[in-house]
C-alpha cells in the first residue's frame, strides 16, 4: 500500500492505491481500477491483503447479501449498488457508464492494442525452413521464388549442442542467388505457430499442388463453425491466425475476415491447485477409477465437475456422486417398465396436475440441455438439468404414481435417456434396450422441444429497490410490463422500503425483474 488515495470520479469515494506485480506498465496507463468481486486476480489480491470486496454485478435472480463472495463473479449480469446504473444489464451499463464519463468530462472510450514483436526463429528441426541465405558479400538474401519451397532434409538424432539443421552441411551449403559465391542457408526454422496459424485453410484443399489454398474450396468450408482449443493458446495462436487470415484474404486466397465463427477455450485438469505433470508427481491415471466405477461414470463426473472453459480440480470423491446418480436413473427406469406399453400422450389440457407438471418439466429440460450443449458446451449444467428432471420424476412416482398418466411418464423416462446419451452412452444404451427399443440409440432422434408445453402458468419476479432485492412477486406468466410495475409498487414490503418516496425510474426485465430507483 502506497499510503496514497485517488478519487473515484463516479461517486467521489477515496480509493487506496497499491503497487502489484501483476499490473503491466504497457497495459493502458500502467494503472488499473481493481474490481475484486469481478476479476479473479483482483479477488486473490484483495483476499490476501484483507481488502473490501464489493459486489456490483450479480445474476438477475440472485438476492443481494452483505456476505463476502466466495469467488469472483465474472459473467454478465445486472448491476447492483451502482448508483443510477443499478438494475441495468452489465453489457448495456458499460456503454451508459462510458457515456456518463464523456458527458462529465473525466473520461472517454479508447481502444487499447496489446501487440508485441514476434520472434519466429527456432533452433529445431520440425518447423518451416526460413527461406533466406546468408552471403558474406550480399548479406541476407531471400531464396528466389522459383526455388521455393525449401524442403527439410533427412536428419539424425539431435544431441542438443546445435540446431539440428546446423549439422546438415548438404542442407546449409549453397550459393548466393545474387553473386554466385559460396553462402550458407539459414538453419533456424520458423516457430510452429506459423504453420498452426493457417492450417485450417490448407485443410480445405489438402491435395492442391498449384496453390497452397484453393479459393473455391476455402469459400465452401470457411470460416470454421466451431473452434476448440486449450487455454494456453487463447492469445498468441488466435491472434496470429487472425493475422494470417487477413493476409490470405488480401492475397486472394480467402474471402473471409475472421477464421472462426465460434470459439471454445478449454481449461486444464488440475490437482491440488496445480496443473498435472509427471515432474510434479500429481498425474492421476483415470483407469483406476474406470476399473472401479466404469467408463461412463468417470466420464459423467469429468463433465459435471466444471464448465469446459474453467479448470477442473480433480477430486476422486466426486465420482461417488456420479455413481449414485446413475444408480438412481437405473432404479427409476426399472421400477416403471410397465409405462413403456404403447400409450398415446393425451391432450395437455386434459392432464391432471401431477402429469401436467411432469409434462412441463420434460420440455423445460429439453430446452435447457439443448441450449447448454449447442450454445456453450456447458455439459455440467446440462447434466444438472437432467438431474432435476430425474428428481422430479422420482418424487412424483413415489407420491402420485397412480395419478401419473403413462403417456407422460414414458416420454419422461425416454427423454432422460436420450439427453444423457451423449455423456453416458453405454449406460443409456443398455436401459434403452431394456425398455423394449429394437434400434440402437444412435438412430434415435433428439427429443423435440414444445415451447407451449414448457410455458409456466406462473412466474416468480424479483423486485429490487435501488438494486437490492426487497421482495418477490408470484404473477401470471403472461403479465404485461405495466401491470407488473403496478403490482411491484403496490407490494407492502416495497412500499415499506420506499418510505413514501417517489420512484425516479422503474426498470422491468420482463418475467424476471423489477428494479425501482428512488
Amino acid at each position: 500500500f502506497t499510503g496514497a488515495y485517488c478519487l473515484n470520479p463516479f461517486n467521489g469515494e477515496r480509493v487506496p492505491i497499491f503497487v502489484a506485480d501483476f499490473v503491466l506498465m504497457e497495459y493502458g496507463t500502467g494503472a488499473v481500477m481493481a474490481v475484486p468481486a469481478h476479476d479473479r486476480r483482483d479477488f486473490d489480491f484483495a483476499r490476501k491483503y484483507d481488502l473490501p470486496i464489493r459486489v456490483v454485478v450479480q445474476p438477475a435472480d440472485r438476492e443481494t447479501t452483505d456476505t463476502a463472495p466466495a469467488e469472483a463473479y465474472v459473467d454478465p449480469g445486472v448491476l447492483v449498488d451502482s448508483g443510477p446504473f443499478s438494475g441495468m444489464d452489465s453489457q448495456a451499463a458499460k456503454e451508459a457508464i462510458i457515456a456518463h464519463a464523456e458527458q462529465q468530462g473525466f473520461g472517454k472510450a479508447r481502444t487499447t492494442y496489446r501487440l508485441r514483436d514476434w520472434g519466429i526463429s527456432r533452433q529445431r528441426y520440425w518447423g518451416t525452413p526460413i527461406p533466406v541465405i546468408h552471403c558474406h558479400r550480399c548479406g541476407i538474401v531471400p531464396v528466389p521464388e522459383k526455388d521455393l519451397p525449401v524442403v527439410l532434409p533427412g536428419t539424425d538424432t539431435p544431441d542438443g549442442s546445435h540446431a539440428p539443421l546446423h549439422r546438415q552441411e548438404k542442407f546449409y551449403s549453397t550459393t548466393c542467388p545474387e553473386c554466385g559465391e559460396a553462402a550458407r542457408r539459414e538453419t533456424d526454422t520458423m516457430d510452429t505457430f506459423v504453420e498452426s496459424s493457417w492450417y485450417f485453410a490448407r485443410y480445405t484443399s489438402p491435395r492442391s499442388t498449384v496453390t497452397p489454398i484453393d479459393p473455391e474450396a476455402a469459400g465452401y468450408w470457411l470460416p470454421v463453425d466451431q473452434y476448440i482449443g486449450g487455454v494456453e493458446h487463447a492469445i498468441l495462436h488466435l491472434l496470429y491466425s487472425r493475422f494470417f487470415t487477413r493476409v490470405l484474404r488480401d492475397l486472394g486466397y480467402l474471402a473471409i475476415d475472421e477464421p472462426f465463427a465460434n470459439l471454445l477455450t478449454q481449461g486444464m485438469v488440475i490437482k491440488d491447485g496445480a496443473k498435472m505433470s509427471k515432474s510434479k508427481g500429481n498425474v492421476v491415471d483415470p483407469n483406476d477409477l474406470i476399473n472401479t466405477y466404469g467408463a461412463d461414470t468417470v466420464r459423467l463426473f469429468s463433465l459435471f465437475a466444471a464448465p469446459p472453459e474453467r479448470d477442473l480440480e480433480w477430486n476422486a470423491q466426486g465420482v461417488d456422486g456420479a455413481s449414485r446418480f446413475l444408480n438412481k436413473v437405473n432404479r427409476l427406469i426399472r421400477n416403471n417398465l410397465d409405462c413403456f406399453d404403447s400409450v398415446p400422450l393425451p391432450e395437455a389440457d386434459t392432464l391432471n396436475p401431477p402429469s401436467r407438471l411432469l409434462h412441463r418439466r420434460i420440455h423445460q429440460t429439453i430446452k435447457r440441455v439443448s441450449d447448454n450443449i449447442e450454445k456453450n458446451f456447458h455439459f455440467n449444467t446440462a447434466i444438472s438439468a437432467v438431474m432435476e428432471l430425474v428428481n422430479q420424476a422420482t418424487a412424483l412416482t413415489a407420491e402420485s404414481r397412480e395419478e401419473l398418466h403413462p403417456g407422460v411418464l414414458r416420454p419422461c423416462l425416454e427423454t432422460v435417456l436420450l439427453l444423457l446419451f451423449p455423456m453416458v452412452p453405454h449406460f443409456c444404451e443398455e436401459l434403452w434396450e431394456l425398455t423394449g427399443h429394437d434400434q440402437s440409440m444412435d438412430h434415435a432422434a433428439w427429443p423435440g422441444f414444445d415451447p407451449a408445453a414448457a410455458r409456466e402458468d406462473e412466474l416468480t419476479v424479483v423486485v429490487q429497490v435501488n438494486g437490492k432485492v426487497r421482495s418477490r412477486l408470484t404473477v401470471a406468466a403472461d403479465i404485461d410490463n405495466e401491470l407488473l410495475r403496478q403490482q411491484a409498487l403496490a407490494d407492502e414490503r416495497i412500499r415499506h422500503f420506499m418510505a413514501g418516496k417517489q420512484a425516479k425510474k422503474i426498470i422491468v426485465v420482463q418475467g424476471k425483474l423489477v428494479n425501482i430507483v428512488i
